[in-house]
């Protein structure tokens, strides 16, 4: 208890540090607004207090120091993507009630070697392919029932995890299609009337960054498992599928078809047309309806509703980095460092949206930063597609906080990651993907799209 006293009081003194400082070079409303979002990001990587608790408190805080409306910072508890994340949520507790999870487990073992490394890089890979075509988020909420079986230390299910995640981040970006930024790209490109990139060479382009980024997310998480052995548990299940797996699996496989068919391919399949988050929450909602009778309303206890309101946070706090003009403040500091030599802007912007996105929405920023960084490169004769595409790739790569990105978040809801544990690991994959981006950017991105 006195602990958690401490904890609270350490993050009102270093946001009133953050204030204090920031009110130099910020307008007043923009130094109140980064204090705050300090304090909401020091509380919740100290875990003194609940994180669905802590997600809460956008709701009177930002009213309190008069930065937005109450109704205003409440409706970002109710997004459209948020119904997505139920909708897979409870997927992933079908699939962990009827141990399908066990299953695929056993089957993905027999492919990969019987190490904690190999299944470290099983679950990378896995992620990483989906994630190339699907939802990254989708990708994650699938196979985080197998995170939560392949071993009962805790140690394991941490590094697992962290590959899932991560390796679903990772793999987001060999395709135009693999995350919201990458599509917010080509339609800017479209709308600026640039030449656009085929599929096809994005995939050349990208697909080398991200195989060297999961050789060393694999490494990584593998340090120190040397001695560590996978549970057997595996051994011992059947492989044939009993009536209540083969109705969870008839279920996901139509989901998933219909989620390609529903990809488009720009500018050669305009896809379905159907709404993704709509697909998840109803494929979710099939397995309470009878003859499948796989869930009822008990199990609606084990969705983790933490999550959920920290989602509604980060899109709080996401509406308040444009409202509050910090996001005009990161554009005037981007137009002051445009006579540095491009490799040297090129890092600035790769860190720049890296570290902002992990305390904002990736889309929203990336919508914001995109045409600040069209007119920077015009105005000053620089290449205009290279810095956009930088720019695009960093927000999908941030690694850190579990309000980062939709992938961080799922691993902290399986209660095998800490706040603490993400950032170490976080942290230093963030300053690799930003010198990986930029190494790409100049050294081989630079001779096809510039």
């Amino acid at each position: 208890m006195g602990s958690n006293v401490v904890k609270i009081l350490i993050a009102i003194m270093c946001a009133s540090l953050f204030y204090f400082f920031a009110h130099f070079w910020l307008l007043s409303e923009q130094a109140i607004a980064l204090g705050l979002i300090s304090f909401l990001v020091i509380l919740w990587s100290n875990s003194a207090l609940p994180l669905g608790v802590v997600s809460l408190f956008p709701i009177f805080l930002f009213p309190m120091f008069d930065l937005m409306p109450t109704d205003q910072v409440s409706s970002n508890y109710s997004k459209s993507i948020i119904f997505l994340f139920i909708g897979g949520f409870l997927l992933a507790i079908g699939v962990e009630k009827t141990d399908l999870h066990k299953v695929i487990a056993n089957k993905i073992l027999h492919i990969f070697p019987h190490t904690v490394r190999g299944m470290i890089y099983a679950l990378a890979l896995t992620a990483g392919c989906l994630s190339a075509f699907l939802s990254n988020t989708t990708s994650c909420l699938l196979l985080m029932p197998l995170v939560l079986f392949l071993s009962n230390d805790n140690a394991l299910k941490k590094r697992f995890a962290l590959a899932l995640c991560y390796g679903a981040s990772i793999g987001g970006i060999i395709t135009p299609i693999g995350t919201p930024p990458n599509l917010i790209l080509y339609g800017i490109i479209e709308n600026l009337k640039l030449p656009a990139i085929p599929f096809a060479q994005w995939v050349m382009l990208l697909l080398p960054l991200a195989l060297i980024m999961f050789l060393i997310l694999g490494w990584l998480l593998s340090l120190g498992t040397k001695d560590k052995q996978l549970d057997k548990r595996h051994q011992r299940i059947k492989n044939s599928l009993t009536i209540e797996q083969k109705k969870v699996t008839i279920i996901l496989l139509s989901l998933i078809v219909l989620l390609f068919a529903n990809s488009p391919i720009q500018p050669y399949y305009a896809g379905l047309g159907l709404n993704e988050k709509g697909l998840l929450l109803s494929a979710g909602l099939l397995l309470f309806l009878p003859p499948i009778n796989i869930l009822n309303w008990k199990d609606m206890k084990k969705v983790p509703f933490d999550i959920i309101l920290l989602f509604g946070a980060g899109f709080s706090i996401a509406a308040l980095f444009t409202s509050s003009g910090l996001a005009n403040q990161v554009a005037q500091f981007l137009q002051n460092f445009s006579q540095l030599p491009t490799p040297l802007l090129i890092i600035l912007i790769a860190s720049l949206v890296t570290f902002s996105t992990e305390i904002t929405s990736n889309t929203a920023l990336i919508s914001m930063i995109l045409p600040v960084i069209y007119e920077l490169s015009a105005q000053n004769g620089l290449d205009t597609r290279l810095l956009m595409m930088v720019a695009t790739i960093c927000a999908s790569y941030a690694f850190m906080l579990p309000i980062a990105t939709p992938p961080n978040a799922i691993a902290m809801s399986s209660g095998a990651v800490k706040v603490g544990c993400m950032m170490k690991y976080g942290i230093l994959l963030n300053i690799i993907g930003i010198l990986l981006v930029s190494l790409f950017a100049y050294g081989y991105w630079r001779y096809f799209i510039t």
